[in-house]
Parts: structure tokens; sequence; C-alpha cells
């Protein structure tokens, strides 16, 4: 049989609210791992939907950290799977700030 497996493509997102109190550093800055998790969580939902249980992470075959997550913003976390192996799939992740917390107006800015 031809034909691209109905999985491919399938694209799961999350949005977050990134909480203080994941603030480590200077700056109300957050850890690259914050990211490496929220990516499990997608990753997780794109397994049980494709597949019926959680599954199993591998690996990360590339991580590139552009642009700093800091406590207050709000990111959005996306997985879409490019490919369905036999016992395998190859999410491509990306998380984003789409909402940037502003402290310098106010505290609840």
């Amino acid at each position: 049989m031809t034909g691209q497996d109905p999985r491919s493509g399938l694209t799961v997102t999350h949005r977050r609210y990134v909480p203080y109190s994941h603030a480590h550093y200077a700056g109300n800055l957050v850890d690259g791992a914050y990211a490496l998790g929220l990516f499990g969580d997608v990753a997780t939902e794109v397994c049980i939907r494709t597949d019926g249980d959680e599954g199993l992470f591998a690996g990360y075959a590339d991580v590139r950290f552009l642009a700093p997550i800091r406590a207050g913003d709000v990111v959005e976390v996306t997985a879409r799977v490019v490919r369905v192996g036999t016992r395998s799939r190859t999410l491509e992740l990306s998380c984003a700030v789409v909402c940037r917390g502003r402290p310098d107006r106010g505290e609840s800015a």
C-alpha cells in the first residue's frame, strides 16, 4: 500500500504561563530545561493520540535556544509528526514566547 501515514503531520500545541517559581537566574530567566520539559508534554500527547500510549523519548537530534524565556511569559509549545517509522516517530518541536510579561510597567503587567 502506498501513501502517507495518516499520523504524519499531526500537530499538537500547548500554551503555558511561565510562573515566577521557575525563574532561576537574574532578570527572571528560566533555564532551558523548562522548555525541554514542555516538549515532553506535547510529545506525550502526540504518542497518546497516534498510538494509544505515552511512548518514550529516545533523544533529541538538535536543540537550539534562540531567545530567552522569562518568568511571566506565555509560551506556545508545538510538536508536529514529520516521520512515522515502524517503532519510532520523528517530531519537530518548537517553543515560542507569544506574550511577554512587563514587570517594568507594574507588578501584574
